[in-house]
């Protein structure tokens, strides 16, 4: 482990914004020898132990080094902001730039997404941002949007909260497509293109009409796609609830960087109201869209074939 690396450690220890739980702490031993998932003493906490204010705690799963969390945090200080990372020499980053602003309303927990649930009580969450997350091509149940994660993020979703999926990957946005519609969860915005020029054509597309369902892609109005017996479009436009300016005008350095390169980033937002369990789709052709995808961008910005 380099010098850098070690030094980002040792400073992590003195940020209070950074929260660093030992799996020791989560994870113990049952009866028959199993690992089993128990709730950390922070669980349903967040607001008085870590954030004064009681506004809505939002989520980002797989924040990096956090500059999502902290854009949203400047441009909202009535809410509370918390960035999850299992990474703690990336979290360094945004819990030290939050600790010398002052950023009372940020906080970084670093974690393994997979333990989320042992953190954060029932409806203690208003929003879960998933930023160009890993889509998981070869293991469905790793997906951040697979029936597995969604079960966990409904545990702690406030009623209506919603899950807002930004990413790069066509892969993983028609997936959770495919999640969306097996599962008839409200789709409240969905477009394969926010930098298209038709999403541009008004500052505010909460009250935009859609344009028509042939008119290319379709930023934050109708999705378009297929329907079937178990779920279909809602009659009128389908509006997001999300600002626009939060989804175009707030970017990551992956984000920036696939820009730069000519590739499509894609948005969908939708909320997990569903009785019973979640399914898994059935209708979703992942050879297909994985031979779409093409070669993987990894974190070096060097191609990887599959």
């Amino acid at each position: 482990m380099g010098h850098g690396k070690l030094r980002k450690f040792a400073e992590n220890e003195t940020f209070s914004c950074l929260i660093q739980p030992d799996a020791s702490s989560v994870l113990v031993k049952d009866g028959s020898k199993a690992l089993v998932l128990r709730d950390h003493p922070i669980k349903g906490h967040w607001i008085g132990q870590v954030f004064s204010s009681p506004g809505p705690i939002v989520l980002e799963l797989g924040c990096g080094k956090g500059d999502y969390t902290i854009a949203l945090a400047e441009r909202h200080p009535e809410m509370n902001f918390i960035g999850v990372d299992i990474k703690g020499a990336r979290l360094w980053k945004g819990a030290k730039y939050a600790t010398e602003r002052g950023l009372k309303n940020v906080a970084f927990l670093r974690t393994r997404i997979e333990f989320i649930g042992a953190f954060f009580g029932p409806d203690e969450v208003s929003r879960i941002w998933l930023t160009f997350s890993d889509p998981q091509l070869k293991s469905e149940n790793a997906r951040l949007t697979s029936p597995l994660f969604l079960e966990r993020y409904r545990a702690f979703l406030a009623p209506g909260g919603l899950v807002c999926l930004k990413t790069d990957s066509r892969f993983l946005y028609e997936y959770t497509q495919a999640v969306v519609r097996a599962n008839s969860l409200p789709l409240l915005a969905s477009s394969t293109d926010i930098y298209a020029p038709q999403a541009m054509t008004t500052p505010d597309r909460r009250s935009a009409t859609p344009p028509s369902l042939t008119a290319g892609p379709l930023p934050l109005t109708r999705p378009r796609v297929a329907t079937g017996p178990e779920w279909s479009q809602p009659e009128g436009p389908v509006t997001a609830t999300t600002d626009w300016a939060e989804v175009t005008g707030v970017q990551t350095f992956y984000e920036s960087m696939f820009l730069k390169m000519g590739l499509s980033i894609t948005y969908m937002e939708f909320t997990l109201e569903h009785e019973g369990p979640f399914v898994h789709p059935t209708d979703f052709d992942s050879d297909y869209w994985r031979k779409a995808e093409g070669p993987r961008r990894t974190f070096s910005h060097n191609p990887t074939k599959l």
